[in-house]
């Protein structure tokens, strides 16, 4: 299950990260770069939200992470990857800033204020990526999509909840916490049905008690068949 590290507000960042830089416009779904390309940049989501993704030699994919606006992506570029090891794709329209690999460096090394704050952002993200690893070896998808929606939703984060998700595919979901959409959409039902979740024009509303989906103990039958 993929999860999303803590956002570096904008107002944060050096005005020179973003003075000049190349920004382009993602749609939804377009590819912002592939598992093999060169890494020679590390990107910076202005606005919108990216996942990126890993494939298996046999062209099996797994998504391993969800990153919301004010993320950075892309920086193995900056611990001497020569290429991607994973793909990156926007998961709505996103606008995205490029930085070239050479002036980023010059950019830390000058700006040691930034420099810890994206040294702190990026162990951060490792150590969500590490429980959610934990959470998909571990727990049933129930409860992984339980823990996801709340993380989309901010719950559990420095920044305050936002309760409201934007319109997001059942498909998507499924690829996220690796299951399937038809148990994607029973799930969605459920906590539908016992007032965890809601819905209205602008998406899905997460209320709190959602939480009790996630600490709830596990039962030894509870992982079945359609858990993968």
């Amino acid at each position: 299950m993929p999860g999303q590290g803590p956002a570096l507000a904008p107002q944060s960042l050096p005005s020179t990260l973003l003075a000049g830089r190349r920004r382009c416009e993602y749609q939804t779904g377009e590819s912002i770069f592939s598992q093999g390309d060169p890494a020679n940049a590390v990107f910076y989501i202005q606005s919108g939200k990216v996942k990126l993704t890993v494939a298996s030699m046999n062209g099996k994919e797994a998504v391993i992470a969800y990153l919301p606006e004010g993320s950075f992506f892309g920086e193995g570029a900056m611990a001497g990857q020569s290429l991607r090891v994973s793909s990156a794709n926007a998961l709505q329209s996103s606008i995205i800033v490029r930085v070239e690999k050479a002036a980023m460096s010059e950019l830390l090394r000058r700006e040691p204020e930034f420099a810890e704050q994206f040294l702190a952002h990026t162990l951060s993200r490792n150590i969500r990526m590490e429980a959610d690893l934990v959470d998909h070896l571990f727990n049933s998808s129930e409860k992984r999509l339980a823990r996801l929606l709340m993380l989309m939703a901010n719950f559990g984060q420095d920044s305050k909840p936002v309760p409201a998700i934007a319109k997001i595919s059942q498909e998507t979901l499924a690829e996220m916490i690796g299951t399937t959409r038809s148990r994607v959409s029973f799930f969605l039902n459920r906590f539908r049905d016992l007032g965890y979740i809601d819905y209205n024009s602008g998406g899905m509303i997460i209320k709190s008690s959602l939480v009790s989906v996630v600490l709830e103990a596990e039962r030894p039958d509870k992982r079945d068949a359609c858990d993968k």
